[in-house]
């Protein structure tokens, strides 16, 4: 198992950067320039890229910007009044971690449990209606649920506030969190219902239930000591993708909801050409997919310690 992460946290390094180098690049090549929007002369332009470093030669600019990277420095922003790029995400992480935080937890409760319902009662009212869930999940993107959601709880209604933030006549401090997260939470609520009820009915049907079964333990031991345990370990591989689903997914519903987290600060920066604050979020979102992915392989394997992996025993 040790040498297992070893090889992985070694394989993460190199993917991070060779994802940072193109990062780079790629944001180099959007087309306009940060300072198109500003009514500056051309010796006052120069006069700025001299004074971010943008009037080098781009191997040198490439050089000094990953020098800066594993040095902590990931640049200033041109639009955010010269501030710091790994500050502004900083600040901007708290609402976005609270949203993925609680939008995870809603899926994942939520997921599981209408998965093993609909899987102990296949063929009834409550599958089928995990399977519309399930449909309705993968089909509606998370910034169409959210702007309904906008519409009818908080313009119509009242319920919930509009934005992110905004008092109501309600003591739960947090109110403002909840639209959103359901928002971003209803995909993994139907690919976790989907997937977990699709594995239970499989596990049911294996031939070690059926002994456990002939063996007299109750219907409950059989569930819950060996059925859901087995079905329940590949569900277990979603949740990394699923977690960074969350984060991409976020970056739209935070527009919606005026949520000033990480996925605003992107696709803010973007509008206005903000070049270090770009690539600054890109690799912030992309360490923290590569991270995500690297525990929710290591927790694969203390789960079931019959998996060999490459390198070792898990």
């Amino acid at each position: 198992m040790g040498r297992y992460i070893l090889k992985r946290l070694s394989l993460m390094l190199m993917t991070l950067l060779i994802v940072i180098s193109v990062t780079f690049f790629l944001v180099r090549l959007l087309p306009g320039s940060p300072f198109n929007d500003e009514k500056l002369n051309a010796q006052q332009v120069e006069m700025i890229n001299k004074q971010y470093g943008l009037d080098a030669p781009v191997p040198v600019q490439y050089l000094r910007y990953m020098t800066g990277v594993f040095t902590g420095d990931l640049g200033r922003s041109f639009k955010y009044d010269n501030k710091k790029v790994e500050d502004l995400i900083s600040t901007r992480l708290k609402p976005s971690a609270m949203l993925g935080a609680q939008a995870l937890v809603i899926g994942s409760v939520v997921g599981l449990t209408l998965g093993i319902v609909a899987a102990l009662k296949k063929n009834t009212f409550w599958d089928y209606f995990a399977t519309v869930i399930s449909v309705l999940g993968v089909s509606v993107p998370s910034f169409v649920l959210a702007a309904l959601l906008q519409l009818y709880l908080t313009t119509r209604h009242q319920i919930f506030p509009v934005t992110w933030g905004m008092p109501i006549g309600s003591d739960f401090r947090y109110a403002w969190t909840v639209l959103p997260s359901i928002a971003l939470a209803f995909f993994s609520i139907a690919s976790i219902a989907r997937f977990t009820r699709t594995e239970l009915v499989e596990v049911l049907n294996a031939d070690y239930i059926v002994t456990a079964k002939s063996k007299g333990l109750t219907k409950a031991a059989v569930i819950v000591k060996h059925a859901l345990r087995n079905a329940l370990i590949p569900v277990v591989t979603m949740l990394g993708p699923l977690t960074v689903g969350l984060l991409t997914g976020s970056l739209v519903v935070e527009k919606v909801f005026a949520v000033p987290g990480l996925g605003d600060l992107l696709v803010s920066s973007i509008t206005t050409n903000d070049l270090f604050c770009i690539s600054g979020v890109s690799i912030f979102y992309s360490a923290l997919y590569i991270g995500v992915i690297l525990l929710v392989d290591i927790l694969y394997g203390i789960i079931d310690p019959r998996i060999r992996v490459a390198g070792g025993k898990a």
